[in-house]
């Protein structure tokens, strides 16, 4: 089949039945086949905790099933301490990836699961802990193959009672400073990622988190961009990417009911749009919180919608 009688093949599949429902029609690898033609110029990747209790080799070989390009790990799916992860493990990991087709893109959810570290404590000792520990976390990110960390880890970054935005923000970049040439030595980056004010009390907005970026000055600690955080804001998501883009590393792509893009009221073409607009050539990551869906038709729907808003913006 031709390039262009497949393209019209999927806008007429989508024209007639909407994009959710073109499934039933479309040949289950055809958004991956479009993506390898060129005719959708994104690189998606999902986060692997989505699927629960899955084994790691089967995640990977779903994901690409359904045409993403990449897998996110968080690292409390495979051990509650990457210092706790050997080796061979980890060779396992980058190995079973590749044999399935998709790359491991980084590292989210550092913090999650584990005791002792805190970005912002006032205790010195805990800091230089928490520094450390981020090493450990770029030595196992680079050990895998992967590029990004996401710094989210929520309650580990919560100003504690009695620290004000100030002194936390200076806690903050001393530990991020301390931990850079180890980011550096592995050539790994450090994503800040805004949340929202009903998740954390710290980096609660995108100009928070690129205050910090511009504190600790590195070329290793930039921004990500998640668009149920950015729902929070006053500003338009689009014109936050705009505004943001010299800084922008990473990108996760959810819905601020908690599930996937295309899975609730936020319109991601005008989303897709300005990352276009921008030239952003990072991943796009598939993050959801809410799995009543089922995970299978979290992960399929979430990424044939965003191939849906390419081809609406082709059009």
């Amino acid at each position: 089949m031709k390039i262009a009688t497949r393209r019209g093949f999927l806008k007429g599949a989508t024209a007639a039945v909407g994009w959710g429902a073109a499934q039933a029609v479309l040949p289950g690898c055809a958004g991956r086949a479009f993506a390898a033609e060129g005719r959708l110029p994104m690189k998606y990747s999902i986060c692997n905790e989505t699927f629960g209790g899955w084994p790691q080799e089967k995640v990977f070989r779903f994901a690409a099933e359904c045409g993403y390009g990449g897998v996110e790990i968080a690292p409390f799916t495979i051990a509650a301490y990457v210092t706790d992860i050997a080796p061979k493990r980890r060779a396992e990991l980058r190995k079973q990836a590749r044999e399935a087709g998709v790359q491991i893109v980084g590292l989210h959810w550092l913090l999650s699961k584990t005791e002792g570290f805190h970005l912002t404590s006032p205790d010195a000792a805990v800091r230089r802990k928490t520094a450390q520990y981020v090493g450990e976390l770029a030595r196992f990110c680079a050990d895998l193959g992967g590029k990004v960390m996401v710094f989210g880890s929520p309650p580990q970054r919560n100003l504690p009672p009695g620290i004000g935005r100030e002194e936390g923000t200076r806690y903050a970049v001393e530990v991020l400073q301390t931990a850079m040439p180890v980011l550096k030595q592995h050539d790994v980056v450090l994503a800040l990622e805004p949340l929202g004010p009903k998740e954390t009390n710290f980096m609660v907005a995108a100009a928070e988190a690129l205050e910090v970026a511009r504190q600790v000055d590195s070329p290793n600690c930039r921004l990500l961009l998640d668009c149920k955080a950015m729902a929070t804001e006053p500003t338009p998501i689009p014109e936050l990417i705009r505004k943001h883009r010299p800084w922008l590393v990473h990108f996760h792509a959810n819905d601020p009911n908690l599930r996937g893009p295309g899975m609730g009221k936020l319109d991601f073409v005008p989303i897709v749009a300005a990352l276009k607009e921008v030239g952003y050539g990072g991943w796009v990551s598939v993050e959801v919180f809410d799995y009543t869906p089922g995970v299978e038709r979290l992960a399929r729907e979430s990424i044939d919608y965003l191939h849906s808003c390419l081809a609406q913006l082709a059009e």
